[in-house]
């Protein structure tokens, strides 16, 4: 395992080095000037002076290559640099958001996968029954439904319609404290979305795997010996059943990403969907680059717990192979 994860980090050094300066250089192929967006309304009227040492102070009158080698130095020292959005250092503005991202994405994450299981189980003792037909109806409707179209739509139905439950924010309005309480009940609508959004993939998964596994000659053993269907179920089949879906939890993480950021923006969670926007619109180099390798180390760690848990489950792959 020590060897896995040792090698898979040597991995992810080039590929972050290679993905910051794709950043880089896609910020400076872009449009938008960040220069104007700092100067906000105060750009409009200053001399041609003025922005040319704002554009120095930045930093963006460099050359491509200069400005991402500083900023990597920087960063491998502990410096990410200052945004220019926010208007404060980089580390702070990410250390205030996203301990919120991975509540939401976490819980969404955790709803997905107990869901899916437990639904792909279900459909996959009776491929064709009544269940399995319905579930597997709503899931391919689900793949192809946006995460934020279905948080306009449980926005619609659950705070407005029936008004059991906060549109969005973090907190009531009239409240200018955080309380667990108020945190629980503003999660449930964004984290069960974004779950659904992301459970057709494991329910389909588990269900194809568990019911290929109920054909198995293992499983038919288990029953010739006289267990319980649900010891065979849950002892035998499941566990062959769930190898396919260890390896999808890796592949999902950039979908989990992506559908967190649509899913804060709609429920105006605090996370840092608000923060990657403004710095891609707004060309903030520093930020960029620091949400990108973050989000970058999040895939790559997800890979790494897909093989990890595939491991575990299946003693005949070793965690060297």
């Amino acid at each position: 395992m020590g060897r896995m994860a040792g090698r898979r980090a040597l991995l992810a050094v080039p590929v972050l080095a290679a993905v910051t300066f794709g950043v880089f250089a896609v910020a400076a192929a872009s449009p938008f000037d960040p220069v104007k967006a700092y100067a906000g309304t105060a750009g409009l009227t200053a001399s041609q002076e003025n922005l040319d040492q704002l554009r120095a102070n930045l930093g963006v009158d460099q050359p491509l290559v200069t400005r991402w080698w500083n900023w990597l130095t920087s960063a491998l020292s502990g410096d990410l640099g200052d945004s220019s959005v926010m208007r404060q250092p980089v580390a702070d503005v990410i250390g205030e958001r996203l301990g919120w991202s991975v509540l939401l994405a976490a819980s969404a994450f955790v709803v997905a996968v107990v869901l899916g299981t437990g639904l792909g189980v279900l459909a996959a003792r009776r491929p064709g029954g009544l269940l399995d037909r319905c579930v597997s109806s709503a899931a391919y409707t689900l793949e192809a439904a946006p995460a934020f179209w279905l948080g306009l739509l449980a926005i619609w139905f659950f705070a407005l319609k029936l008004d059991v439950l906060p549109a969005g924010g973090l907190t009531d309005a009239a409240s200018d404290t955080v309380t667990f309480g108020q945190v629980a009940t503003h999660l449930v609508l964004p984290a069960a979305v974004l779950g659904i959004s992301q459970l057709p993939w494991f329910f389909l998964y588990v269900r194809q795997g568990v019911a290929d596994a109920l054909d198995e000659d293992l499983v038919r053993g288990a029953r010739a010996r006289g267990l319980s269907e649900r010891t065979v179920l849950l002892g035998h089949a499941l566990r062959s059943g769930m190898l396919p879906m260890l390896t999808l939890i890796g592949s999902r993480v950039p979908e989990l990403i992506t559908g967190a950021l649509l899913v804060e923006t709609v429920f105006s969670w605090p996370g840092i969907a608000a923060a990657t926007v403004q710095a891609a619109t707004s060309v903030d180099f520093p930020l960029l680059a620091a949400l990108t390798v973050l989000a970058t180390g999040a895939v790559v760690l997800g890979n790494l717990l897909s093989d990890l848990l595939y491991a575990i489950a299946d003693p005949r792959v070793g965690f060297d192979g």
